[in-house]
């Protein structure tokens, strides 16, 4: 039964998520119809990061299994065939190893989070940003930042119904610039807890805005209690952009990042969900 690799895109702003919900629309379940139109089979596909309602993708990974071989690019312009009109795109497929997880074999996952930083609000990315109309330091949120980078006990940065076994967690990445009116922050993890993402960049934000000191930030992480965190930051704003796996095994999210770009978003724990 061979094994396929789906590297995926989406606007969240339609869905309940990545994950099948028995009352809401979810990216998982169109992809899954997609499946059934073009293949005749009823498969249930995993993902590298289960992102949450109005959370975007320009790199999810995701795999399945179906009965007998297909052409890669025939799987691909098949799927999209069918998920017209849905505002998601299979980017590419390919056939792995029996060996291959999205989610298990990940190594690292990558979020983006984008900030429109001005007066007026967005006309064109308003699902794609979050709209903060007042003064932000982007570097004082940089500096709060590399306080959170590291190993840590992440507990006031999860949401209370995460599900993750431990909430240590190692940030790799957590870095903030500027261009312009658009202030980006990049996060990199094996994995995430949930809304860890989101409940970091709202906690940066703060001292961005100069209501918190970076000490304040330093504080809310020792505390590892979640009222300490600050406010979440709204889920329009952020898209995982992008996953990594080990070298043996196929990866060409580099080369989509050249291809592509990449705009816009947490992921979370044992789960990889999105944070």
């Amino acid at each position: 039964m061979p094994r396929y690799k789906l590297v995926i895109e989406y606007d969240g702003t339609p869905f309940a998520g990545w994950q099948r919900q028995a009352n809401a629309l979810s990216v998982q379940q169109v992809v899954e119809e997609a499946i059934r139109r073009f293949a005749g089979e009823d498969v249930r596909i995993q993902c590298a990061g289960r992102t949450d309602a109005g959370v975007h993708a320009t790199g999810q990974v995701a795999h399945m299994d179906l009965s007998r071989t297909w052409r890669t690019d025939t799987i691909r312009d098949a799927l999209n065939a069918h998920l017209k009109p849905r505002p998601v795109a299979i980017l590419w497929a390919e056939e792995v190893p029996d060996r291959f997880n999205a989610r298990m074999s990940a190594v690292k996952r990558h979020y983006r989070y984008r900030i429109l930083n001005r007066r007026a609000p967005p006309a064109i990315e308003r699902n794609a940003v979050w709209h903060v109309p007042w003064p932000l330091d982007a570097g004082r949120m940089e500096e709060a930042a590399q306080v959170l980078v590291g190993r840590h006990d992440f507990t006031t940065f999860r949401a209370s119904e995460c599900q993750a076994a431990s909430p240590v967690r190692t940030l790799d990445r957590f870095d903030v610039r500027r261009e312009g009116d658009l202030i980006t922050v990049e996060a990199s993890a094996r994995s995430f807890l949930h809304s860890q993402v989101r409940s970091m960049v709202g906690t940066i934000v703060q001292a961005g805005n100069g209501r918190w000191s970076v000490e304040d930030v330093r504080r809310a992480l020792d505390a590892r209690r979640r009222s300490a965190c600050a406010p979440l930051a709204p889920p329009q704003g952020l898209a995982l952009i992008g996953v990594d796996y080990p070298d043996e095994l196929p990866d060409r999210r580099a080369e989509h990042a050249v291809d592509h770009d990449l705009q816009g978003q947490s992921e979370q724990g044992d789960r990889a969900r999105q944070g």
